[in-house]
């Protein structure tokens, strides 16, 4: 009986399992879990030892639907466009880190403070005062995306207000590690600046399938960098989700 082990720096996560492991990058490369080079590193990374952080009829739920149904492939709906280096505190202010996304109440609350952070020159808010929900369920951004100091809350704070992905041309990596391990957000990156080329409010189609984006305001589709095996892990409501639907750790009793 070996012992599987996932490290990210100094945190591990020992799961005693025997002959499985959780999906490896695209084509048998270095790149964690399909992550692109140009945001990978030479350092040893995978999965952060997390917590148990969001609520438990939320992940339930997830992972019912995973069983009886096949994963989705196509996001359709409108986008909220942001530029280059939006930080964790623009994303989720750090006031509001005391908020337990495991808490249903709290996980609702947190959502409505998505994206607040960022500057006036956002005139669009990304959520309406006094709503907890966005109309935006696709972020589009630049370069950089989730940079700052690390925190859980930024991608849980965009699942709980309503998104389903962002689609930017770079991410910083610890935000893209929490996204996979929380299953929050499907973290999608762009091949060309997309960000420049559309606007918020305009309604476009992921299909993960084909690997492309279409801005049906524009008429323009874009190509976007496969997702590879990432896609089970963050349908499955994050890491510690499949893990137990994969049998690599108990189940929790409902």
């Amino acid at each position: 009986m070996s012992a599987f082990s996932c490290l990210i720096d100094s945190a591990a996560v020992s799961i005693s399992k025997p002959k499985q492991c959780f999906p490896s990058g695209i084509n048998g490369g270095n790149s964690f879990f399909g992550l692109h080079p140009k945001v990978s590193s030479s350092r040893s990374i995978s999965f952060i030892k997390m917590r148990s952080i969001l609520p438990k009829s939320r992940i339930y739920c997830t992972l019912e639907a995973a069983a009886t149904s096949t994963s989705p492939k196509t996001f359709h709906g409108l986008c909220y466009v942001v530029g280059d280096n939006i930080d964790t505190d623009q994303i989720i202010p750090a006031e509001y880190l005391t908020l337990v996304p495991s808490n249903p109440d709290e996980y609702k609350k947190l959502g409505s403070y998505a994206l607040i952070g960022l500057p006036s020159a956002y005139t669009t808010r990304f959520i309406e005062p006094n709503e907890t929900k966005t109309k935006y369920s696709i972020v589009i951004a630049g370069d950089n995306f989730g940079c700052g100091s690390s925190r859980e809350h930024a991608p849980v704070a965009l699942g709980a207000a309503g998104a389903v992905a962002v689609v930017a041309e770079s991410y910083a990596r610890i935000f893209f590690r929490n996204s996979v391990a929380t299953g929050e957000v499907y973290p999608l990156e762009s091949e060309v600046r997309i960000c420049e080329e559309c606007k918020t409010g305009d309604t476009v189609t992921i299909v993960l399938g084909e690997n492309k984006l279409i801005n049906h305001s524009t008429g323009k589709e874009y190509k976007l960098r496969p997702i590879g095996d990432l896609g089970p892990v963050i349908d499955a409501g994050g890491i510690f989700a499949y893990a137990r639907k994969t049998g690599m750790i108990p189940s929790q009793a409902a």
